[in-house]
């Protein structure tokens, strides 16, 4: 079983009578890319911060690669990279002027500092750009400089934020492809507002709403889904409430085209739907799956979270 690389414990931590983080509790492995998110005000830059130990906890624990982020701040902070949100950029360095200084930053010695920035240069593709300014590079670049910075000291723990905002469709995709290869030997967490970044980079996603953990679970169990949804097409109108007492139905609702959307428990097919649909007449003409995205998870989970708080 892979080594658990990041482990926090029930994590709470409070601004005097506010709770940002509510007893929080996780674990990543080696190998795993996280997504967390999170709307506005739920906790997520909080937790970064106590993560990365520019914050204390008020309760709990927080480990990386086995070591305390309280106890042993040093030993815990030399096994992980940061790219916050707004990299820490010198735009009036050259590529490889920064990362030098970085890499000495991070204590490598003097005699693999050369290794250490060519390693990181050809990692994050920037081996054509090492001699020019980093004010001079576009966004993209700027961003492989900033990653590049967080991994030079090759730590096996990386935490971004948000590390594709502001590029053009190509950057983002060269970014998740240089994300996905970092979580081949790491465990990393990804902070983003981008659902379909997460679905496509990510191997598990963790959703927080008031600081506490709502949701946690691998992106592949989306594939699949707590419940299935399908479209369906009538010729002949029928009462939501016939289609709701239909076996297996969740939930029935009438779509703006005259559709309709039935909602099934898990690993249930709609064999009773096409039965009644024969049998009663109602000209069934379409019945298409639909699987739900992490977009909608997301809303339905936040959403519900917004109810409840009010």
């Amino acid at each position: 079983m892979a080594e658990a690389l990041i482990q926090v414990d029930n994590l709470s931590r409070y601004y005097q009578n506010h709770r940002a983080i509510n007893h929080l509790s996780f674990t990543l492995k080696a190998g795993e890319v996280l997504g967390f998110l999170g709307p506005n005000g739920a906790g997520k830059s909080t937790t970064m911060q106590v993560i990365t130990g520019n914050l204390a906890p008020s309760e709990g624990e927080v480990s990386i690669a086995g070591y305390d982020i309280v106890e042993a701040p040093r030993d815990a902070k030399s096994q992980l990279g940061y790219l916050p949100e707004h990299p820490p950029l010198y735009r009036d360095a050259s590529v490889d002027e920064y990362l030098r200084y970085c890499a000495r930053l991070h204590r490598i010695a003097s005699a693999a500092v050369a290794a250490a920035v060519a390693r990181v240069k050809q990692q994050c593709g920037l081996e054509a750009v090492g001699e020019r300014l980093i004010g001079n590079l576009s966004k993209g670049y700027q961003q492989r400089v900033g990653i590049a910075q967080a991994i030079i000291h090759d730590p096996p723990v990386v935490i971004l934020d948000e590390p594709t905002v502001g590029l053009d469709p190509i950057q983002i995709r060269e970014i998740r492809e240089l994300i996905r290869s970092l979580g081949s030997e790491r465990s990393v967490i990804l902070s983003t507002h981008i659902l379909s970044e997460v679905q496509s980079t990510c191997d598990r996603v963790q959703i927080i709403r008031n600081g506490e953990l709502i949701y946690n679970a691998s992106t592949e169990s989306l594939k699949h889904g707590h419940e299935v949804s399908f479209r369906v097409a009538l010729r002949k109108p029928v009462a939501l409430e016939q289609l709701q007492a239909l076996d297996g139905v969740d939930h029935a609702e009438s779509m703006d085209d005259g559709r309709y959307r039935l909602v099934f428990a898990a690993d249930v097919t709609p064999d009773a739907l096409v039965a009644n649909a024969v049998y009663n007449g109602w000209g069934l003409y379409e019945l298409i799956p639909e699987q739900q995205s992490l977009e909608d998870l997301f809303i339905e989970l936040t959403q519900h979270e917004e109810a409840a708080a009010s």
